[in-house]
């Protein structure tokens, strides 16, 4: 099976037809040389300072490392780096140690897993919640825990991976990104041919950064016999008055039957979170395996309790976030490029063609710029783009900076005016 490098993308080696693991693999890695042959690998790119706006990078082909400036991050408030987040996962280190040791059910559930469940359920208005070791294995583990072969899980198409991979063993719909007569379709079509019908969206979707029609979605849903699930994972302390996501602009605090969402971006630590009532969660608890057999999370996740506090504590940094925001994404519509319907702290620049996107990630960081090229399966075939990532700590030279190299990309590569 020949495979034109020039068109491929990772997908086409996922499984190979007529080619064991070995074979497969031997083809992967004459695309990943080919990649690396046109300074077109921008991933896995070895950093030698802290997260932030600025990195100091090896970058593919270069001996002597470079600071760039920073588009690739979820640490969307800084806070991984705030003082007194870091001094909290010291405290938790110096209190508990390193490790946690053991599964939850065993002897590996402390005092402060109990304080941050209680303490992210409060945030969404809730009672109960449940910790998993990251948040694609909230979702991946719940849904999987949740849905089975009698059941139905009807999935707007730009769900995170993590929620097509938890439902595999049930049935599946899709309905086209926030289409919400073809949603309304399958949900009646579907009241009483399935046992436990559940909808699932993302609040901010992480490849546009669009929002969930939710408050819609959330009557819908309802409507026709379905509980509603929302991962809000790049909505939580970037979105919404008080930093509470999607489910606060709408205020839906008590209309969504399960919140997923991670530590990992605004939170800047690592580990997911459900919420869902109290006998869901507990229910999670002695039947979700990702849960029951994974070690807990570390100490340091002490700085989860601190960094939640922060958000009502500093908002401040939301402020600076959405001011950043709103310059880079005028400064980009600025010069014709495509930033689509982002309403987040994510924001793509669309391109469509695979080899001038890789091209154009290849030309930012030549620039001293470290976005991330994304193609499919991520996104569709047609659908390329260069994604980035606004934090609350760059600057408005930073931001200039990005703004510099696009254009100097544009001139070269002629990718404005593009609309898909």
């Amino acid at each position: 099976m020949k495979i034109d490098f020039e068109k491929a993308s990772f997908k086409d080696f996922e499984n190979m037809e007529g080619q064991d693991i070995y074979a497969t693999a031997s083809q992967f890695e004459k695309y990943l040389n080919f990649l690396r042959a046109n300074d077109h690998l921008n991933y896995r790119i070895e950093s030698l300072s802290p997260v932030g706006p600025e990195m100091n990078l090896i970058l593919p082909g270069e001996n002597q490392p470079a600071w760039c400036v920073c588009l690739v991050s979820n640490d969307y408030l800084g806070f991984s780096q705030h003082a007194k987040v870091k001094a909290a996962v010291i405290k938790g280190a110096e209190m508990f140690g390193a490790g946690s040791g053991a599964s939850p059910a065993i002897g590996g559930y402390f005092i402060y897993h109990r304080q941050l469940e209680k303490k992210i359920a409060e945030f969404y208005k809730r009672k109960d919640a449940i910790l998993y070791t990251t948040g694609y294995t909230a979702n991946s583990a719940t849904l999987q825990c949740l849905l089975h072969k009698e059941d139905l899980a009807i999935l707007d198409m730009g769900v995170h991976a993590s929620v097509y991979e938890g439902c595999l063993a049930t049935n599946v719909k899709t309905f086209l990104h926030n289409n919400l007569e073809m949603l309304e379709l399958i949900l009646k079509n579907a009241q009483t041919r399935y046992r436990t019908k559940m909808v699932v969206v993302d609040g901010v979707y992480s490849q546009d950064g669009d929002l969930a029609h939710l408050d819609r979605i959330a009557e819908l849903a309802h409507r026709y016999g379905a509980c509603l699930a929302v991962d809000d994972a790049h909505g939580i302390g970037v979105v919404g008055d008080t930093g509470r996501g999607v489910i606060e602009m709408y205020d839906l605090f008590d209309q969504v039957d399960i919140i997923t969402g991670t530590f990992s971006k605004a939170l800047g630590n690592i580990g997911g979170y459900v919420i869902a009532k109290s006998e869901i969660i507990n229910y999670l608890k002695f039947q979700s395996k990702q849960h029951l057999f994974s070690t807990t999370a570390t100490p340091a996740i002490m700085g989860v309790l601190k960094a939640i506090d922060l958000i009502d504590e500093e908002p401040e940094w939301r402020a600076k976030l959405w001011e950043n925001i709103n310059y880079l994404k005028s400064g980009l519509t600025g010069l014709g490029l495509n930033v689509g319907p982002t309403a987040s702290a994510v924001i793509p620049v669309k391109v469509g063609d695979i080899p001038q996107t890789l091209e154009a990630g290849r030309l930012l960081l030549k620039s001293a710029v470290y976005t991330n090229p994304i193609m499919y399966p991520a996104v569709s075939k047609k659908n390329a783009r260069i994604r980035m990532n606004v934090m609350a700590t760059h600057t408005k030279e930073h931001l200039d900076k990005v703004l510099n190299a696009f254009e100097a990309v544009d001139k070269k590569l002629h990718i404005s005016g593009r609309y898909l």
